[in-house]
């Protein structure tokens, strides 16, 4: 028995996890994100967006800790105790993250495994442009060429529901209805709250989705100056990545107390759970930052959705060694040459060529020869 929430995996998935894992490490390795290591023991936060879903534990001191519940956070202390010598400072991580309380979402599962990136110390439309041909970058390497990135921006929503001067409380209520495309309850919810100059700009917010047209119908609508800055700083984003295929989603509204500048999350079709996601967020945890993450049991999950049509390219099945080996020597030579070589445990040769066969391997190694089983 395991704990709720966690899995094993098996030869042929811990395989291709690994897999996947390594062209990630190596793609963001080539374009100059260095590799750090996080520990998975933190000194509990009550202040962390996550401090209610965490693992927590007490020291032998007395000290609250907490398992690892979010990478960024993670990063940014690392950040804080070793700062970089020089901006802009590129970082990638890679492990586990733990929640006491998970979605429903993907069976309630309480562990996972994230790859992600941050790009530290600067702030333009230069380096939002990175993060995103990177992580379009990853899509592909992880075998999704047909997956679509869905970019918002959710500064433009904040800085048009702070121009109407209403309550916290009320900036909620429109902002969830705005997230949730629910164009008759955020119609009813500006009516109710009066709100006046900006109210036609923000019940047009859900409707600004699809291509980079979509930029000139947000400019259309009357705009406060901080919001035509944003369009302006998503335009020039847009102008470094012509052959990006990207998709904007001007209605976003995900953690707007979080995100300061673009907002962005990756789905492939027939599987509705986003693969990636990311974006800007300078001030809240960094200074200025900008990066997205890869959740690897959402990878998984996609690969081999039922529809999903992917599964042949990245089969889980396991590699049939090459060579059975009872000459030691000869196994050395074998696996230098790039082959699979099991060892033999006994010099019963029957025994062995029955377990070759079973087995689908082709060939034995016999004092210093290859033959067929």
């Amino acid at each position: 028995m395991i704990p709720e929430g966690t899995r094993y995996h098996l030869p042929p998935e811990a395989r291709l996890r690994r897999e996947l894992a390594g062209r990630l490490t190596e793609l963001f390795h080539g374009w100059g994100y260095e590799l750090v290591e996080l520990p998975a023991l933190e000194l509990y936060d009550t202040r962390h967006v996550l401090a209610e879903r965490s693992f927590k534990l007490v020291d032998k001191t007395g000290d609250v800790l907490a398992l690892r519940a979010d990478f960024t956070s993670a990063l940014a202390n690392l950040v804080e105790a070793f700062p970089p010598e020089r901006y802009p400072a590129r970082y990638q991580y890679a492990g586990q993250v733990w929640l006491r309380e998970a979605d429903a979402e993907l069976g309630r599962v309480r562990e996972y495994t994230q790859f992600g990136v941050e790009l530290i110390g600067v702030s333009s439309p230069r380096a939002d442009a990175e993060v995103l041909e990177l992580a379009w970058e990853a899509l592909q390497a992880l075998g999704f060429e047909e997956a679509r990135i869905e970019v918002g921006l959710p500064s433009l929503v904040r800085d048009l529901l702070e121009s109407t001067g209403l309550s916290r409380a009320q900036v909620e209520s429109l902002r969830q209805a705005i997230h949730h495309k629910n164009i008759p309850e955020l119609a009813g919810l500006l009516g109710a709250y009066r709100v006046g100059g900006p109210a036609p700009a923000i019940l047009a917010l859900p409707d600004l989705y699809g291509g980079r047209e979509v930029l000139q119908e947000a400019r259309k609508l009357s705009l406060t100056d901080k919001a035509h800055a944003d369009l302006d700083w998503l335009e020039a984003v847009l102008a470094l990545l012509p052959d990006v295929p990207l998709l904007l989603d001007l209605g976003r509204a995900r953690r707007l107390d979080y995100y300061t500048g673009i907002n962005f999350q990756a789905y492939t079709q027939d599987f509705g759970l986003p693969l990636l996601g990311g974006g800007r967020y300078d001030g809240t945890l960094l200074p200025q930052a900008c990066g997205f993450t890869v959740g690897l049991e959402r990878v998984m999950e996609a690969l081999f959705a039922p529809r999903g049509g992917l599964a042949p390219k990245l089969s889980a099945e396991p590699r049939v060694p090459d060579v059975l080996a009872l000459d030691r020597d000869l196994a050395r030579e074998l696996r230098a040459e790039g082959q699979r070589v099991e060892l033999a445990w006994t010099d019963d040769l029957t025994q062995l060529r029955f377990y070759a066969r079973s087995r689908g391997i082709p060939l034995i190694a016999l004092e210093g020869r290859l033959e067929e089983p």
